[in-house]
């Protein structure tokens, strides 16, 4: 509708009529939205849909890390558990560590905070996987600092950590859940600790995706098309590749 005919049918049609001309003028129309089996008040699934199927941004995160499969390698250092590791390091990897918070985990061999870990070895993993972490860190950039201290000189880290997502009941529960980011606000914490060359940070995901992901749908539910595209106003998961500078001298 260009200005001199909105002009005119103000000064012409009474405010309930144009009311009906804007809510009919809207593809889907104001009102005929159908919601279906998402107008509820709680989720489908509750634990990500992890009973239905593969969570979606497992989906996301799964994808990041075998598009860096090469970088698994060597020494690597994963936190809570390895199962990343073994699937995607396979035989490059020659020695797997495991941190944690707590001790009580299986395959659990270094127990630290990397907020406050000066007894991790400096120079030690060619590789680290930081998966859905960093959003349990209140202090992001002390554990930022910890992860570039304790890379060997050309190693690297692979991060993935919480855009539009729920909480996890379970984590602020017991040591805390404190952030959602974005691939702004992921950039100017990794970039205050590695040098802005060596960061490569991307987002994932879409309305569509966000939303079943939201309500607990699984990967098996949205077609992969749907998946791959991305809209960068819906930022689901962000994942972050960064490399601790060569040695010199």
């Amino acid at each position: 509708m260009n200005n001199q005919l909105r002009l005119f049918v103000q000064q012409i049609l009474p405010v309930s009529a144009r009311r009906r001309i804007v809510q009919y003028s809207r593809w889907p129309p104001v009102g005929f939205v159908w919601l279906g089996s998402l107008r509820r008040l709680k989720p489908i699934s509750s634990v990500w849909g992890s009973e239905r199927g593969q969570p979606i941004d497992r989906y996301y995160i799964e994808r990041f890390l075998t598009t860096h499969t090469r970088d698994i390698q060597g020494h690597v250092l994963e936190i809570g558990d390895n199962n990343y590791t073994r699937k995607f390091g396979g035989d490059q990897v020659t020695q797997s560590d495991v941190l944690h918070v707590a001790g009580y985990r299986p395959h659990v061999t270094m127990i630290g905070d990397l907020t406050n870990a000066d007894h991790l070895p400096l120079d030690t993993f060619d590789c680290i996987i930081l998966t859905q972490v960093l959003q349990v860190i209140y202090d992001v950039p002390a554990a930022l600092r910890t992860i570039q201290r304790i890379l060997k000189p050309g190693g690297v880290v692979l991060v993935t950590t919480a855009g539009i997502s729920k909480i996890s009941r379970y984590d602020m529960d017991r040591w805390g859940y404190y952030w959602s980011f974005t691939t702004q606000s992921a950039r100017r914490l990794f970039e205050a600790v590695f040098p802005p060359a060596n960061v490569q940070i991307e987002a994932h995901g879409n309305v569509l995706a966000a939303i079943a992901f939201l309500h607990g749908l699984a990967t098996e539910e949205v077609h992969q098309k749907e998946l791959d595209y991305l809209d960068p106003d819906y930022e689901l998961l962000i994942t972050v590749r960064a490399v601790k500078p060569e040695a010199t001298g």
